[in-house]
């Protein structure tokens, strides 16, 4: 799954930027349309909530797949090449990234199963927000690991 180098197999990346997407996209698209197509006094919800929260609800069971596959594999092997003075920054935002899904796993277990109505509200902008910066932390930690490898290609 995580090679000797530290990187992801490509269907991991690939499926973690397919899932992520949807996630994203999901969620962003039930904020619109909750907050601006269904929202008002005495409205009901938009026939379109229920069908992109069972989409999201979805991928996320996948997302927590994946984050199985990168926990048990690609997780320790980072932590160890950052330990040994590679890809410096790779261990900070791979600890936010850890840190953003372990949050976004309790507010949507939360929101779905028993948040009491008065927090509903706040505690689902908190989920939003945290999944926006996960998939911003997500492209800075790339970014920082290729920046690191065309580092390590100069000064070898």
């Amino acid at each position: 799954m995580t090679g000797a180098n530290g990187r992801q197999a490509r269907w991991q990346r690939n499926a973690v930027d397919g899932v992520g997407a949807v996630l994203l996209l999901t969620g962003l698209a039930w904020l619109a349309v909750h907050y601006g197509m269904g929202a008002g006094a005495g409205q009901l919800p938009h026939p379109a909530e229920a069908w992109l929260m069972r989409l999201h609800g979805l991928a996320a069971f996948a997302a927590l797949f994946l984050l199985g596959a990168i926990a048990a594999a690609h997780v320790p092997a980072g932590w160890r090449i950052t330990s040994e003075g590679g890809w410096p920054g790779q261990r900070g935002t791979g600890l936010v990234l850890c840190t953003l899904a372990g949050l976004l796993v309790l507010t949507g277990y939360m929101l779905y199963y028993f948040a009491p109505e008065p927090v509903r509200p706040a505690l689902g902008w908190i989920h939003a927000a945290a999944g926006v910066a996960m998939a911003a932390v997500l492209g800075l930690h790339r970014h920082r690991r290729c920046a690191g490898r065309a580092r390590q290609l100069r000064n070898p």
